[in-house]
């Protein structure tokens, strides 16, 4: 990473003591002493599950024909969507196949990925962590927040909401994306592996819309917009991805909440505090003169004059 990336960094983050540039490698990220237990941690602590082998099939089904066009509806998604949001700090957590970030104008873009999810050759500055339930970057110090199918393979989907509305400034926006549970898709991925192949890979757990609705609220966000796509059925090829284009359209208006993909768009509101309490009246100026009105001519005083 350049001296100029790392300038860059340093202005969003004030500590990235639990990070590492991501041109170094995973094994200089691993924190565990030879005993595997991680260091300062409780030694009846459950660890946590290596996500290693999960990540690397996730990537590998990315690469497919229906992962081609899952990326594609969400990469022009994004880019209509960060278009007109303004700041100084923009994030990326995650999912280095979409530059979820490409479209907007902040200067100051940095994307966070895992110790082992592979490096964009043409984006910078990157960071590497972890987890995301835990994110290296000051309070309220960030403008745009973007989660590509980041709750769907995290331990604590409920942690990373509040660490993305930690590190959220004040009128900050959020943008997430996954897959609907109630659809083509997600029926799919019901089906017994002894029945039907697996479609996609199944270690991460898919989240509803209507229940990250709630999570959100939850958090005082403000949902802005949501988008259901991706009305095709599971097809592995490219061929039956194109002959069932038609039902792109039809589902868009006939079917809208049952769309393979969803993204969320919601806005960081917190209430300003007014102080209320009692008025209290200003001093008369000292030297100050009283003058006398002056009667109307055919009225009488107090004494009948």
């Amino acid at each position: 990473m350049t001296s100029k990336s790392r300038d860059r960094l340093s202005l969003v983050g004030s500590s990235l003591s639990h990070s590492v540039p991501a041109d170094q490698p995973p094994a200089a990220f691993d924190r565990r002493p030879a005993g595997g237990q991680p260091e300062g941690g409780d030694p009846g602590q459950t660890p946590r599950p290596d996500l290693r082998g999960v990540r690397s099939d996730w990537q590998a089904w990315l690469e497919s024909p229906p992962g081609r066009y899952v990326l594609d509806w969400e990469q022009a998604q994004f880019d209509e969507s960060v278009g007109d949001v303004f700041g100084f700090h923009a994030l990326q957590l995650g999912e280095s196949a979409i530059d979820a970030l490409r479209n907007n104008r902040i200067a100051n873009r940095v994307g966070v990925l895992l110790a082992d999810d592979p490096l964009p050759a043409d984006r910078s500055p990157l960071l590497r962590v972890s987890h995301f339930e835990e994110l290296p970057f000051e309070s309220q110090s960030i403008d745009l927040v973007v989660l590509p199918h980041v709750l769907e393979f995290a331990q604590d989907p409920h942690q990373v909401l509040r660490e993305v509305d930690r590190v959220l400034r004040p009128e900050g926006r959020m943008i997430v994306c996954g897959f609907n549970p109630a659809s083509l898709w997600g029926l799919r991925q019901l089906a017994p592996p002894s029945v039907l192949a697996p479609f996609m890979p199944r270690a991460g757990h898919l989240i509803g819309l209507p229940r990250l609705r709630d999570w959100c609220k939850l958090l005082g966000f403000e949902l802005e917009r949501t988008r259901y796509g991706g009305f095709r059925p599971p097809c592995r090829t490219s061929a039956w991805l194109d002959r069932t284009e038609f039902m792109e359209r039809a589902g868009d208006r006939w079917w809208p909440v049952c769309g393979a993909m969803y993204m969320l768009c919601a806005v960081k509101r917190v209430k300003a505090m007014r102080m209320v309490g009692r008025t209290w009246r200003r001093p008369a100026r000292a030297g100050a003169t009283v003058l006398p009105l002056a009667r109307r001519r055919g009225t009488m005083d107090q004494r009948g004059r």
